[in-house]
């Protein structure tokens, strides 16, 4: 009589906790992506019906569960405005989420330098940085082996409290949009110090190739954080990759260094496995590495940018470059973040949002010729011509003939192109362009933004 009897306590718990029920990132005070169809879901009892009931729509969506209990509902959202409600009601409970916004929401990933907060900028603003308009979420810290099906966090208005606890990248990068867009704006971060790109992409598009995979067996074992390929995806993206998005900025690639020969790959995968789980083929924006003073190599960090760059080439990508806003190379995390975040900005209000900005990003070389002595380099991206941050010479070139002795070249800005050249080397053959782990240029285009780090041969490199 005694197991019957449990089992029956058993069954009337399980029908108790059969309600409705939402994963924490849809909650009040969060933001919806504008103009879409947004996804709602959660869990309800077996082949429950139920209706959702938002504030800005005049019909309601009438919802039906699986047999597994698993929903999911695609809701219109209009243009950008609110606050709104949203209503949930079933047989056993009803749910009412307030002070909803609908504006323009992008996830924050990557490691420190995404996370870094409370910076001197960030301290210079707070009793003036309230704004309700602005909404951070920000996805608890945890790594799982498998794919899990919510994330902790709690959405909450921008102010001087929530701020100093939020990425400055991101503000900066929020707050730009906000001004320019005039739309409420849902920065969704979910970052974590120290982590190399394996953990943030499922470990089955590690394995799938030979490179990435020896790659991620070269994985230092730390204690402070996880190592396992896959685990924060798991955890920390998975569990959100359901939520509508207009894009994702990527802050990341110190940790993975001693690796870089992988880093495009894996660059590539996680884009292209995050736009799969979102469904979505949402502009994936990021920021290639601060130049630093590495200890094991000269050009590992170098190495790793030349892969960041060559990402470029995957679609509806776009690299913010960093060379010039670095006072210190032995701080891993440079202090500007403003300007970071601010660059990520017009990459989006250019390429997301169309608006007419004619120049916006850094100019890649586009090709060379070697004429007399001398190399003639072009560039996409500088219009007006080039000049030099701080008025004086032109630094970071270096050129080499055959013998593949590079020696620092003598510079001269043209507005259409940059000419290289080194009264000893009478034949050249290769151009490197700021190709070092320290290597901080003075030359940018007129429009303010540094020339992408290069270089022309393929030798190898220590």
């Amino acid at each position: 009589m005694k197991k019957y009897f449990f089992i029956v306590i058993l069954l009337c718990a399980f029908k108790a906790e059969a309600i409705i029920r939402l994963p924490p990132i849809l909650s009040s005070n969060m933001v919806l992506q504008q103009n879409s169809k947004a996804t709602l879901w959660g869990w309800a009892d077996a082949s429950e019906r139920f209706i959702i009931i938002s504030s800005w729509k005049t019909e309601a969506d009438t919802i039906v569960a699986a047999n597994t209990g698993k929903w999911k509902a695609k809701i219109d959202t209009p243009k950008a405005g609110g606050p709104y409600t949203i209503t949930l009601k079933g047989r056993r409970n009803t749910i009412v989420l307030e002070n909803i916004l609908i504006g323009e929401v992008w996830i924050l990933s990557g490691q420190s330098n995404m996370e870094m907060s409370n910076n001197q900028q960030i301290k210079d603003i707070l009793p003036t940085s309230a704004n309700t308009n602005i909404r951070f979420f920000t996805v608890d810290k945890k790594a799982s082996e498998y794919p899990q099906d919510h994330a902790e966090g709690e959405w909450v208005s921008c102010n001087e409290e929530t701020l100093k606890r939020f990425s400055a990248t991101g503000y900066f990068f929020g707050k730009k949009l906000h001004d320019d867009l005039n739309v409420p704006i849902g920065l969704i971060q979910s970052a974590w110090s120290g982590t190399p790109i394996e953990l943030w992409e499922p470990e089955s598009v590690i394995n799938s190739d030979p490179i990435m995979k020896k790659a991620a067996s070269e994985i230092v074992v730390k204690t402070h954080r996880p190592h396992q390929p896959g685990y924060l995806y798991n955890a920390m993206i998975y569990p959100i990759s359901n939520y509508t998005i207009a894009g994702a900025l990527w802050y990341q690639g110190e940790s993975n260094t001693p690796r870089a020969y992988a880093y495009e790959k894996m660059l590539n995968g996680m884009i292209g496995s995050w736009r799969e789980a979102f469904q979505n083929d949402f502009p994936f924006y990021y920021v290639q590495i601060a130049p630093w003073k590495y200890d094991t190599s000269l050009y590992e960090g170098a190495l790793l940018q030349e892969a960041q760059s060559k990402s470029l080439s995957y679609p509806k990508t776009g690299m913010v470059v960093i060379t010039d806003l670095v006072d210190d190379v032995t701080n891993l995390h440079p202090q500007n973040k403003k300007d970071v975040g601010e660059r990520l900005a017009l990459l989006a209000l250019a390429e997301t949002y169309g608006k007419n900005i004619p120049v916006y990003k850094s100019p890649v070389l586009k090709n060379m010729e070697i004429d007399k002595g001398k190399v003639n380099l072009y560039f996409s991206d500088a219009p007006n011509g080039f000049i030099t941050k701080d008025g004086g010479k032109p630094t970071e070139f270096m050129i080499a003939g055959s013998d593949k002795t590079f020696l620092p070249a003598d510079v001269k800005l043209e507005k259409g192109r940059i000419i290289v050249s080194n009264k000893n080397i009478k034949e050249p053959v290769a151009v490197r362009f700021s190709f070092s782990n320290t290597g901080m240029s003075n030359v940018l285009n007129k429009e303010g933004f540094p020339i992408v780090p290069f270089r022309t041969d393929t030798w190898e490199v220590d």
